[in-house]
């Protein structure tokens, strides 16, 4: 439970990294647009002709500020997205687009409540008795102030939705909807009653922020060593950003009036006084406490162990440790990226990490303790100094008082480190044993190291998931697969060696039939085909990279079927219950002998939709339509652009790229019109859905219209089936029209068999 608790806590402290890197680029416009149009800054160095009022470096200089003021003025939802993202095992697009609407529908639910119990006015105007501070604009929706934690909420709960019915079956009527499609719309849902409980609940955990809030700033400088310690130690474990992203971002890191509005967290404090520069004499202590002391760390400390681990290395590996410190010392002092020096204390002697987690912990409260208020947006380099700190002035910042500080620490690393080296003969870079590779160590290495630790059996183990290894075997392995699409009905598959894939194993996989043109190859499975492929893709993340055995000689045995498709089934009896009593009728005779002798109980009339020419299913210029291999039917070429319902029915789903409706007569026939062929690969272009999902028509009403001019030079055929997606085995097909047909006259008949 402890290791599943840590696990899910590390991927939560990950899922956090996608969008705080974009502060480094927020916080770099925003500092040199801040900086640069400051008019005391301006006036002070005489740059009014080049930065002043009206100049086109001011204008573009206000622009960048204005767009990074933007990224942090949105960090919510920009945290909805990239944890949603992170937090997702597979499909990401699918969770980030799904937070994203339930991030909207979270906070228009919170502002219906507080509409409705009369803390907002109709015109989004906040009543005088509320609280100041506690209800705020959400990308223009009046919302309480939950701030990133808002967006953390959603972009758990959304990816712990995704997670769970990314690859969800729904009942076939539904089947439209399974899969990555049912995400966003559970999310909906979902979140509309998250919003609700949260009018109730989030006032509660809100005055529990501030009181922690509270506590944490109320112990001055020692709360600021505590955070300080408990945040380098964390690092090993890379559990550090789940520990201080409350006190950057929430009420936890304290709160602050400025520029007329109340914020929250240690950097967005430092970063709305900043856009607010002109009026602040000096920037807040109490909110950079989080992370001025890195700067005196990163920039002097840490270079001062990496010269102290040179000096004490031993002379036959001192030049090749000396190249690998300096740079690792120089990316820690520029852009305060530490983790090769770091690790290397962790990897090779532990205590050394201890003793850099306590002068580090200190550091914070050093620059606490000597008003030091420099922000950063990622980690404490030159850079962010540069930026946050020397740009804005010394009276601002105190920025000089970090290099008497650094200098201090640069002797207490150095004199400490080398100390210790030579005191305990520690196996640090450099010092290795003969036979052991001088180079920094990275997070790999130690987890590769805890990994070393446990047994290491020599399981074979076996797929969890038979389909897809068997989908996998039968297109030829892994090695062979280059790419993984599918439409609404098919998995397409692009392979590298067509004459791998084996029909035979494919056929086992419960599909209706392959088509395959040249290295193309499309396995025909239905509507949850996108449940398919989520599996899919998930299993080919972790097989064996390579082709399957003798699969080359098993297919000579099949020669001449390298180009052609396949009919259903590993025996003919998926055929047989597809296309039951069709092969021996007519086109239009009646009279044709019954494939059971047994009596017609009920025949139900399909009308055609559309004006055109009617012809046998067979003549489809689609092996997947014409082999039965998606239902029983009829085909018809429209010559005019209207489609029309084929009987009395309901509208079950519309496909994404509009060429399909699937439908349902009210006699219980499921149906499928399909426009044109291979037409989903014009994404809508050409079509005009005149119904919605759900919507019930009469024989004859329009639903969709066809741009006849736009499909005959796009499309491969216009030849449209119109199919019986489910016919019975008890159920036959009989067509009943053969060359030109009006909208409204019998195209085929279903009949059902005693």
């Amino acid at each position: 439970m402890k290791d599943k608790i840590f696990g899910v806590l590390q991927r939560v402290g990950r899922s956090f990294m996608l969008p705080i890197a974009i502060l480094p680029v927020a916080g770099l416009l925003l500092g040199i647009g801040s900086s640069f149009t400051n008019e005391t800054t301006i006036a002070t160095y005489g740059l009014q002709k080049i930065l002043g009022s009206g100049t086109l470096l001011n204008s573009l200089l206000i622009i960048m500020n204005k767009v990074g003021s933007a990224v942090f003025d949105n960090l919510p939802l920009i945290f909805a997205v990239g944890v949603a993202i992170g937090m997702a095992k597979k499909e990401k697009e699918v969770a980030a687009l799904s937070a994203l609407i339930a991030y909207f529908v979270m906070n228009v639910a919170i502002s219906a409540m507080l509409l409705i119990n009369g803390e907002i006015t109709a015109g989004g105007q906040i009543a005088k008795d509320v609280l100041e501070g506690t209800i705020t604009s959400v990308c223009g929706i009046q919302s309480l102030q939950m701030g990133v934690f808002g967006g953390i909420i959603v972009g758990l709960g959304v990816a712990a939705l995704h997670n769970r019915f990314h690859k969800i079956v729904l009942p076939n009527a539904l089947s439209f909807f399974g899969g990555s499609r049912f995400v966003p719309i559970i999310s909906t849902i979902v979140y509309m009653f998250v919003g609700i409980l949260m009018y109730f609940i989030w006032p509660v955990v809100q005055n529990g922020i501030y009181a922690l809030g509270g506590l944490v700033t109320g112990s001055g400088y020692i709360g600021t060593l505590i955070f300080g310690i408990i945040k380098r130690a964390l690092i090993p474990f890379g559990l550090h950003h789940v520990f201080y992203m409350p006190f950057w971002q929430t009420a936890v890191g304290g709160t602050m009036e400025v520029a007329g509005q109340m914020v929250q967290g240690g950097q967005n404090i430092f970063f709305a006084q900043l856009a607010d520069s002109a009026n602040v004499a000096h920037f807040s202590a109490d909110a950079t406490r989080y992370f001025s002391g890195e700067f005196i760390f990163m920039i002097l400390g840490l270079p001062g162990a990496a010269l102290a681990m040179y000096r004490c290395a031993k002379p036959e590996k001192k030049k090749a440790a000396g190249g690998l410190l300096l740079s690792a010392a120089l990316a820690c002092m520029f852009t305060g990226i530490k983790e090769p020096l770091e690790f290397s204390f962790l990897f090779l002697s532990p205590a050394l990490f201890v003793l850099q987690v306590i002068l580090a912990g200190a550091a914070y409260m050093i620059a606490h303790m000597l008003n030091i208020a420099v922000g950063l947006t990622f980690s404490g380099g030159f850079l962010d100094l540069f930026l946050f700190g020397i740009l804005q002035g010394n009276e601002k910042t105190s920025w000089l008082r970090i290099i008497p500080v650094g200098i201090i620490y640069f002797i207490l690393y150095y004199v400490i480190f080398t100390f210790m080296i030579k005191k305990f003969d520690f196996d640090i870079l450099g010092r290795e044993v003969d036979d052991t590779e001088t180079k920094l160590y990275t997070k790999a290495d130690v987890n590769a190291r805890k990994e070393a630790g446990k047994t290491d059996s020599a399981t074979v183990t076996t797929s969890n998931d038979p389909v897809s290894e068997l989908i996998t075997m039968g297109l030829g392995g892994k090695k062979n697969i280059v790419d993984v699409d599918c439409c609404a009905t098919r998995l397409r598959i692009t392979v590298a060696e067509p004459e791998r894939v084996r029909d035979d194993l494919l056929k086992q996989t419960d599909s209706r039939g392959i088509v395959k043109k040249g290295q193309g190859v499309q396995v025909i499975y239905g509507p949850h085909v996108t449940v398919i492929k989520a599996k899919l893709e998930e299993y080919l993340e972790t097989a064996p990279n390579e082709f399957v055995a003798d699969t080359v000689e098993n297919d000579t045995a099949n020669s001449g079927n390298n180009t052609a498709e396949t009919a259903n089934g590993s025996d003919s009896n998926a055929t047989q219950n597809q296309a039951a009593g069709t092969e021996n009728e007519s086109d239009t005779a009646q009279t044709s002998a019954p494939v059971k002798e047994e009596k017609i109980r009920k025949t139900a009339i399909i009308y055609s939709p559309v004006n055109g020419i009617a012809a046998d299913l067979s003549t489809a210029p689609d092996e997947g339509f014409a082999g039965k291999m998606m239902g029983d039917g009829a085909v018809v070429t429209p010559t005019e652009g209207t489609v029309y319902a084929p009987a009395d029915g309901e509208v079950e789903f519309i496909f994404d790229t509009k060429h399909a409706i699937g439908f349902q007569t009210d006699s219980g026939i499921p149906m499928l019109l399909h426009m044109g062929i291979d037409t989903v690969k014009l994404e809508g272009k050409g079509f005009e859905i005149l119904v919605t999902e759900g919507q019930k028509v009469k024989m004859g009403e329009p639903m969709m219209k066809l741009d006849l001019e736009f499909l005959s030079a796009n499309a491969p055929s216009l030849v449209s089936p119109i199919l019986d997606t489910e016919p019975e085995d008890n159920q036959r097909i009989r067509l009943l029209a053969n060359g030109e047909i009006k909208a409204g006259e019998p195209l085929f008949a279903v009949e059902t068999l005693e």
